[in-house]
């Protein structure tokens, strides 16, 4: 679906001149194949996607905190609500923490971990990625205050983004914001219910004691958001602007539910993700995003997993059309849909979805694809999208491309992953890291000094944001690092975390000397 290029037919009328015409497309192609070969180090991009999250902590940061540049921060958070909301993960440039990103973004890093668990171990980054988790765990179980309460979010965008201070500096609100029974939020439920269970995975053999207090919060959790149905951002009106649901909570509650399946074992959430199957769209959507309001693939894929277990056969026919429709999202991405049914490329063969933070579907896209590559090698199956057949090789082959782009290999050779290779992103719309370092200068920098003095600075952030992923391009492949730019420079959580277990993945790949898959998308 990308654009066409327009051909002109030149007729050479002297020798020298076609000589030249050949020279010149010699040494065109050969720059485009060394760009499509670049090598790039896996273990290094994983490694610094892993540290970002230490950026992003909010409360009292640990002995081997490893981002020096930070320090505590958000220390009375819930203080005056008369609970402890202390620590979790501020999701991107801002100081707000809000629940349904945060949640999303330790799913996904959990999911990684249980996929990729020996090659995340392997590059010897399992114990980060441990910390990267726990971190957001053990906020949720302190926002978790009771079975039908949880809070949502700490502080309000509106009166954050009137400042521009270190988080440590803090002088915005710090309110904090609940759903309960009469203010419901089974997405937000839902969505830390998904991930408290997919984390329970993760500790059950390392922590059991504390692999069994996720899943309690999490099936608490499962059972308040479907007992008191409601979208969050109906009971949480602050929220609309930044992080509304507009896919409501259904996928939600799926989604939950499919992960405490895989949890438990236990045949209710089971039937739960079948009964559900049509009322809820999760046989009747046909998505080609996957993000932190959209769930819908990911259960999709899931559920497909689901048929390669002999005892799930009695089930095959509701699950075989949750693969139909996990086939349809994988299928768009890689372009072997019908007609107008595939995700939009940039010219530089980038996903592109929609203008602003564009890099999140992509990172999704790739760890999904990754995860699907997974499935059909166990399985010996192939993916058979309406425009022909693709194999585990092409997929891999096309994550890779998408993962390249990101990490370089693309028509501004900008590496979006900030800190990795020689050119990346030095201005990113980040307040603690485009203003000196706490730790260098404690020197108390107010509310609108920020912007004063820091916030239109043409030089780059003094701290390096290491391992975060920006919004990215636009889609013609140009990106503008001004730090005013947020669509392109704002970097998130949920950026990056599908990308570490991606990472582990194409490093072990790499190690064990697989093929060098050309994608030809």
């Amino acid at each position: 679906m990308g654009k066409k290029m327009k051909h002109y037919q030149n007729t050479p009328r002297f020798a020298c001149h076609w000589t030249f015409l050949l020279l010149s497309a010699a040494l065109f192609t050969i720059s485009i194949t060394a760009r499509a070969v670049q090598p790039f180090d896996y273990a290094e991009a994983l490694t610094k996607s892993l540290l970002y999250f230490e950026s992003q902590r909010s409360g009292r940061l640990p002995y081997n905190q490893r981002v020096t540049w930070r320090d505590h921060s958000g220390l009375t958070d819930g203080l005056e609500q008369g609970v402890d909301l202390v620590g979790g993960y501020y999701d991107a440039g801002d100081h707000v923490k809000f629940g349904l990103p945060m949640a999303f973004t330790v799913t996904m890093l959990s999911w990684g971990v249980i996929q990729f668990h020996n090659e995340i171990a392997v590059a010897g980054e399992l114990e980060h990625a441990l910390e990267a988790i726990k971190w957001g765990t053990d906020y949720f179980i302190k926002a978790h205050t009771s079975p039908s309460v949880l809070w949502a979010e700490v502080g309000d965008g509106d009166t954050d983004h009137y400042c521009w201070q270190r988080p440590e500096d803090m002088t915005t609100s710090r309110q904090a914001y609940k759903i309960d029974q009469n203010n419901p939020g089974s997405d937000l439920a839902g969505e830390t219910a998904a991930a408290m269970a997919a984390a329970s995975i993760v500790f059950k053999k390392t922590n059991p004691h504390y692999s069994l207090l996720l899943l309690h919060h999490a099936q608490e959790l499962f059972e308040f958001g479907d007992k008191y149905r409601g979208k969050y951002d109906g009971s949480v009106a602050v929220v609309k602007s930044y992080y509304a649901s507009v896919s409501g909570y259904m996928d939600e509650l799926l989604w939950a539910a499919a992960w405490l399946y895989e949890a438990t074992d236990k045949e209710e959430y089971l039937n739960y993700v079948l009964d559900n199957a049509a009322s809820f769209g999760g046989i009747g959507w046909s998505i080609s995003e996957f993000s932190w309001d959209v769930k819908y693939a990911g259960v999709q894929i899931m559920a497909s997993k689901l048929l390669k277990k002999e005892k799930h056969k009695q089930h095959a026919h509701i699950l075989k059309q949750y693969r139909s429709k996990a086939e349809y999202y994988l299928c768009s991405c890689l372009n072997k849909n019908n007609g107008t049914d595939n995700v939009d490329r940039t010219p530089g063969g980038l996903l592109y979805i929609r203008q602003w933070n564009n890099m999140q579907y992509v990172t999704t896209a790739a760890f999904l694809l990754t995860i699907y590559s997974d499935f059909l090698q166990d399985s010996n199956l192939i993916l058979r999208c309406p425009a022909g057949t693709v194999d585990r090789e092409e997929i891999l082959g096309f994550v890779k491309s998408q993962v390249g782009y990101i990490l370089g290999s693309n028509p501004m050779e900008m590496s979006y992953l900030v800190g990795y290779g020689s050119k990346y992103p030095t201005r990113v719309h980040h307040r603690g890291a485009s203003i000196v370092s706490y730790r260098d200068n404690k020197g108390f920098i107010g509310c609108t000094q920020g912007y004063d003095h820091w916030y239109n600075r043409v030089e780059p952030n003094p701290n390096v944001l290491v391992g975060a992923v920006v919004g990215g391009p636009d889609n013609e492949d140009n990106f503008g690092d001004q730090r005013d730019n947020y669509m392109q420079t704002e970097a998130c959580t949920y950026n990056t975390a599908p990308l570490v277990g991606v990472f582990a993945k194409l490093l072990q790949l790499e190690e064990n000397n697989e093929p060098e898959w050309a994608a030809s998308y």
